[in-house]
């Protein structure tokens, strides 16, 4: 703007341009605010998708671990069942030659 110009109600030129650039400048504050708006929206649907992703992976961790710990729960068991009939038919040993018993047996 020129400097040389005094501000007045009554002259039309810089009142018609002061309004212009108020009006330029709330544009770009208002795209710059709906762009901020956008990539935070994005940014919330990026990490709500992550979110969700994660949360599927560990209940299929949380399944699998499950399934795991009834598979071991089974396993032990069947030592025990194993380890009890050896005991049965070798009553004279105690457990841990029982143990040393099947080690050996098995090389």
């Amino acid at each position: 703007m020129c400097n040389n110009m005094t501000w007045s109600p009554s002259h039309p030129i810089l009142v018609s341009s002061k309004r212009r650039h108020r009006s330029k400048q709330s544009k770009v504050q208002i795209y710059r605010l709906s762009r901020k708006r956008c990539e935070e929206e994005d940014v919330k649907k990026d990490m709500e998708l992550m979110n969700l992703k994660l949360y599927l992976e560990n209940r299929s961790i949380i399944e699998e671990n499950e399934k795991l710990r009834k598979r071991a729960n089974l396993l032990h068991q069947e030592n025990l069942a194993l380890m009890s009939e050896l005991q049965n038919k070798f009553p004279h040993l105690d457990r841990f030659s029982t143990t040393l018993l099947v080690l050996l047996q098995k090389h």
